[in-house]
């Protein structure tokens, strides 16, 4: 209810902030939302030539199941991620319509941990993760529109507290550019 609120007080004042006439740019700011892993709030910042970052807020683990084996034991439930990338990003063609981007960064999440040890009395640690991601994707600015879509995909490689756990992670949304 609380991440509803909020991504749709964030869309209010996006859409209050920004001319409506507007035109759809990739050299300003945009908030929407990410259907993927993770899935929630999504911020990005275009800057210079063809550079961006994009900002992820919400939860993972619930399209590629949240019952998954994780270094001795079992994630069973959704949590809670943070994710930030740098982008580099650049035209399809001579139209502004189609941009191709990739880039580097970095995501610290939250998420129940039932190990093994635990596994008779279904009891859970609360866990801390952060590692390194990577991703690539596609965005689509409709021509005369303040809004475009995106379709990416990534990989998650944690460094605490599970070296090298690998994780896909994928996604598709919406932004309003203003």
């Amino acid at each position: 209810m609380k991440k509803r609120l909020l991504f749709l007080l964030l869309m209010l004042v996006g859409w209050l902030g920004a001319a409506h006439h507007a035109q759809a740019q990739y050299n300003n700011w945009s908030v929407g939302f990410r259907i993927g892993e993770p899935s929630g709030v999504n911020v990005r910042k275009y800057f210079g030539e063809n550079h961006a970052f994009d900002l992820n807020i919400g939860t993972y683990g619930g399209l590629y199941g949240n019952n998954r084996a994780y270094r001795s034991g079992r994630y069973k439930s959704v949590g809670l991620a943070v994710q930030g990338h740098f982008l580099w990003h650049t035209s399809f063609g001579s139209s502004q319509t189609f941009r191709g981007y990739y880039g580097f960064g970095g995501q610290i999440g939250s998420r129940r941990y039932y190990p093994d040890r635990l596994a008779y009395v279904n009891e859970f640690e609360s866990t801390i993760s952060l590692g390194g991601s990577g991703v690539a994707g596609l965005e689509i600015f409709p021509a005369s529109k303040p809004y475009s879509f995106f379709l990416e995909t990534g990989l998650y490689v944690e460094v605490l507290p599970a070296p090298f756990f690998l994780n896909l992670q994928s996604g598709l949304g919406l932004r309003y550019n203003f």
